[in-house]
């Protein structure tokens, strides 16, 4: 594929810096080291650094060639996940519970090599704000970036960002036109009962048995509550109770995620899951306190700036290798909180090649591929030259 020929040479020095950044993994609001990393390359190009932005986060300000005032934003995501990293490799976690299981540590490297490329050919009039967001993984760290004033202090005419896809072959992307990720919310769920001898069950309210008659319960909101052409998934992922083999406990809690495409899905979901909640508890004499919990809303792309990133996109992967037409998907992603402020576009970038890349993200075995690194860059400085020529 025609990559950028300076930003390929490239390929060995952003192999070592996401190598590095993946056996040092921080969590959201918790990169500090990763922070640093990437304020100290920023600056070793001659690129502008502010940092303390929603905490750990940081953006780079480069200014082209002439004078022009249009700018532009290019957004990476920093932090890594909770949870045990299963490889054998070189580069594998360094830090027991945590792991880059999701590609941030490739999307700063990538987002780096662009920056570098742009600071030694400056062929472009404008200004790029390159933008690291702290807390992708649940944190909010979009949200918080965006009311910290990121768009006042850094202007921006467009914002865009990417996101690997095991499931797409590398040379290939998905650039999408309106919703393509879905909201993403969370949900808390204490069910009170009354606690007694596990050979008693008569004399006691068991929260158990009423959780998990919640649980089923709940599936139904979507099998029959929901408009079939609507999409809608409640998931429970989480369900602590007791403490003894032969108790019956007091108190049984939930806890999970809903995600819908449609804003009108997503208030019934929070109105419907209330209520079918306290009813189901209520037939089994129990009570049911629910917290409904808004995190992300849809990541919806504009259509002009899409139209641009594909473009950008097939210079870089020829038209075939732009898909235009891929659903939405039920992941939540932070940057649609920038999307709500400035217009722009998010892509997903294909990095499934032989036989590296195709393990899917938040598994103990995933890995980013490192032959994206090129690719992705490559679109970013192509973007910026695009939408900001001289």
């Amino acid at each position: 594929m025609p990559v950028i020929n300076r930003i390929a040479e490239y390929t060995p020095e952003m192999t070592g810096w996401r190598r590095e950044l993946h056996e040092n993994p921080e969590l959201g609001f918790q990169e500090a080291r990763t922070s640093a990393f990437v304020a100290a390359k920023l600056a070793s190009w001659g690129i502008e650094v502010h940092r303390g932005i929603a905490g750990t986060g940081l953006v780079g300000v480069l200014r082209g060639q002439g004078d022009s005032r249009r700018s532009i934003g290019l957004r990476a995501d920093m932090d890594a996940l909770p949870m045990e990293e299963a490889n054998s490799f070189a580069h594998a976690s360094k830090v027991p519970g945590r792991m880059h299981a999701c590609g941030h540590d490739g999307h700063t490297a990538t987002l780096l090599g662009a920056a570098k490329y742009l600071a030694e050919t400056r062929n472009f009039s404008g200004t790029v704000n390159f933008i690291f967001q702290p807390a992708e993984e649940g944190g909010g760290g979009g949200r918080v970036m965006v009311e910290e004033g990121l768009f006042e202090r850094f202007p921006c005419d467009a914002v865009y960002g990417i996101h690997n896809a095991p499931d797409l072959p590398l040379g290939t992307a998905s650039v999408v036109d309106g919703t393509i990720m879905a909201a993403s919310d969370r949900i808390y769920i204490t069910i009170q009962g009354y606690g007694g001898h596990a050979a008693k069950p008569h004399l006691a309210i068991d929260p158990v048995m009423v959780g998990a008659q919640v649980m089923v319960a709940l599936q139904a909101i979507v099998a029959r509550r929901t408009d079939p052409l609507d999409s809608a998934v409640i998931s429970i992922c989480q369900f602590h109770a007791g403490s003894a083999n032969n108790v019956i406990p007091d108190v049984a809690e939930l806890s999970g995620t809903v995600r819908t495409l449609q804003p009108g899905t997503r208030d019934l979901m929070e109105k419907l899951i209330a209520q079918v909640t306290e009813a189901t508890a209520a037939a089994h004499g129990a009570s049911a306190l629910v917290r409904y919990e808004r995190l992300y809303p849809p990541c919806t792309n504009h259509t002009e700036q899409t139209d641009k990133a594909a473009r950008a996109a097939a210079r870089v992967l020829g038209e075939t290798g732009v898909k235009r037409d891929l659903p939405p998907l039920m992941g939540g992603e932070d940057f649609s909180f920038m999307l709500l402020e400035r217009p722009g576009c998010f892509v997903f970038m294909g990095q499934a090649g032989a036989e590296r890349g195709a393990v899917p993200v938040h598994h103990p075995e995933y890995d980013f591929n490192d032959d994206m690194l090129p690719v992705g860059a490559s679109y970013f400085a192509t973007l910026v030259e695009q939408e900001l020529p001289r």
